[in-house]
């Protein structure tokens, strides 16, 4: 680049900055369990004609020039002036404020974000999260960390901006222990055809279970990819599908919510109850919370008028301080003096404040997971929950306990005990849903034939064990969405969500002759036939195992009733019987 080139673009970088040449606009983050808004990202833009053609070549300049602190601090007040005009105070949402990780250890950017600074916008920190980009060096990892520790207590939300896309990105999580983590939108661009994303997304989602660290996957914008991402279970999104930048905040389009809704609703109920199935909010009561001024004495006497009371939440304002449990109580006041050296104090003086604090959307089984993982002293404790860092409620471990044997006795009645899939109960639901939310499906019914000889023949263990390799057989093709049920014997029913029917019946038949003729003696599998005693008592030859696939869909016909489409898939499966050998029966066969 010439001097005079340079000259030029580091004069546009000043008047740029002089000038206040930037706006904000707003991009939502959203649930995706309920569609409901948890924040949005502020993103800067240039108002003027510029030949610096957008914000992060802007922003590089401003490296370059050693004006990065004046950009950033331009770009910070312009978006908190904007979010005080847009929304009606206080700002009850998360706002997502992109921070370079250079100066985020500067002594100016800490006097710039003071809670006097932020009282004149009613933001309050915790709705502040800082956004720090994988893709920026941290040089100095000591101070950065140093300076990530001070804004978290003072209440301040960390988030890693572009994960994936960076090449130190695991050192940069485990040095500063996010409350969020990005997903890139290369990562997310496509996942629903590309298989090696899926998996990477995959692991990421049972990594935030265990570190509570939620993942938001940036740059959805098909609705596929927003299918696929509620299905894999990721907490949060944003992107141009949902809903592209503004000036203006918007509410979300009903449809993009009932969508979100819809999904998740089906993913719930299409493989029988799980602990990983249920959010915490589930078991989640409401329980006695106290003023952190509150007496010793007082809360004393309460634990003993209320002897069903295990512990309460120290809280003001809706924010949880810290807990007190009965046992740590009478811990306390306990001995010679103790009574009387701590009635008269104040609750928050003698509170416990490392507590186990959970969002009400964490799943059952993650909870328990991060409950049993406490110090022996803390198992018992009572687990906090909150909604969007608000006080919603308490779970104690008997009531983890409880659901979980609970959801142990349902799926008893509901799961075939041979196969461990579900029964005609939820097939019924699985079905009556495809037919209410009219999305793409096709509907295997898959039977096999000649069963009843080959259990008379070799046994009614070995019998079972053939049901057992057509159901891993049927599981091998099952996709994340989609759903395998048990009728119960050698029938069984899969719904994929969509028209792909033939290809999948053809690898499922070739498996199966493959691997349950195996299960024929030597001398059988050559005659191609076994010997056995038919319903008449007469000796007759039977031949091999074969299956019979019937398959309906709404691609050409929607059905109105569970009980019309299953009296098309036995009308189907009738035709098929009449066919020699395995074979895949649909509408277009008739």
């Amino acid at each position: 680049m010439s001097d005079f080139i340079s000259d030029i673009i580091k004069n546009e970088l000043d008047y740029i900055i002089e000038k206040n040449q930037i706006r904000s606009v707003f991009q939502p983050i959203i649930s995706l369990k309920d569609g409901r808004i948890l924040g949005h990202e502020a993103l800067s833009r240039i108002t003027c004609k510029s030949i610096i053609s957008n914000t992060e070549e802007l922003f590089q300049l401003a490296g370059e020039c050693n004006r990065l602190w004046d950009l950033e601090l331009l770009c910070r007040v312009k978006s908190l002036e904007a979010a005080y005009i847009q929304l009606k105070p206080p700002y009850d949402k998360k706002l997502f404020v992109n921070v370079n990780p250079r100066v985020m250890h500067d002594i100016k950017f800490r006097d710039g974000f003071t809670k006097e600074y932020l009282t004149r916008y009613h933001i309050i920190p915790e709705n502040i999260i800082f956004e720090i980009t994988e893709r920026e060096a941290i040089h100095d990892m000591e101070s950065f960390q140093a300076a990530v520790k001070h804004y978290k207590q003072q209440h301040y939300k960390i988030a890693i901006d572009d994960a994936g896309a960076g090449y130190s990105g695991l050192n940069l999580i485990s040095d500063i222990h996010p409350h969020y983590l990005k997903l890139d939108m290369k990562l997310i661009r496509n996942i629903n055809k590309d298989s090696l994303k899926y998996v990477l997304v995959k692991s990421l989602i049972e990594f935030s279970k265990i570190t509570n660290i939620s993942l938001i996957a940036e740059g959805i914008e098909t609705k596929d990819e927003l299918k696929t991402l509620i299905n894999l279970g990721v907490q949060y999104g944003q992107g141009y599908y949902i809903q592209r930048p503004d000036e203006v905040i918007k509410e979300i389009d009903s449809e993009i919510i009932e969508f979100i809704l819809r999904m998740n609703e089906k993913k719930n109920n299409s493989l029988g109850i799980k602990l990983s199935g249920l959010s915490i909010k589930d078991i989640t009561k409401a329980t006695f919370t106290l003023h952190p001024s509150t007496k010793v004495e007082q809360v004393f006497d309460g634990f003993k008028e209320n002897p069903d009371i295990y512990g309460m939440c120290v809280v003001l304002k809706d924010k949880v301080l810290g807990i007190i449990t009965r046992e740590n109580l009478i811990l306390k006041v306990s001995g010679r003096y103790g009574f009387s050296l701590y009635q008269r104090k104040e609750i928050s003086d003698i509170m416990d404040k490392e507590y186990l604090e959970v969002d009400y959307h964490t799943p059952v089984n993650t909870v328990s997971y991060l409950a049993m993982e406490r110090e022996n002293s803390k198992i018992y404790d009572m687990i906090v929950v909150t909604r969007d860092g608000n006080y919603y409620g308490t779970v104690t471990v008997k009531d983890l306990l409880q659901k979980a044997t609970e959801i142990d006795i349902v799926n008893a009645k509901n799961l075939n005990p041979l196969s461990g899939l579900p029964g005609n109960l939820m097939i019924e639901q699985e079905i009556a849903q495809c037919i209410t939310f009219k999305s793409k499906y096709s509907i295997f019914y898959i039977d096999i034939d000649n069963f009843k000889a080959y259990n008379d023949v070799y046994g009614i263990e070995n019998g079972d064990k053939i049901i057992k390799i057509l159901s891993n057989i049927i599981l091998r093709y099952k996709r994340e969405n989609n759903f395998v049920g048990h009728v119960g014997g050698d029938d069984f029913i899969m719904i994929v969500d969509d028209y792909n029917w033939d290809e999948i019946s053809a690898c499922i038949i070739r498996d199966f002759e493959k691997e349950a003729w195996m299960m024929y003696s030597k001398e059988d599998r050559e005659k191609g036939y076994i010997l056995s005693v038919n319903r008449h008592g007469l000796l007759e030859e039977f031949p091999l195992a074969s299956l019979t696939i019937s398959v309906v869909s709404n691609q050409k016909r929607n059905y109105t009733s569970g009980n019309e489409l299953t009296e098309e898939l036995a009308k189907l499966k009738k035709k098929g019987k009449q066919h020699k050998g395995s074979i895949c029966y649909s509408e277009d066969s008739m």
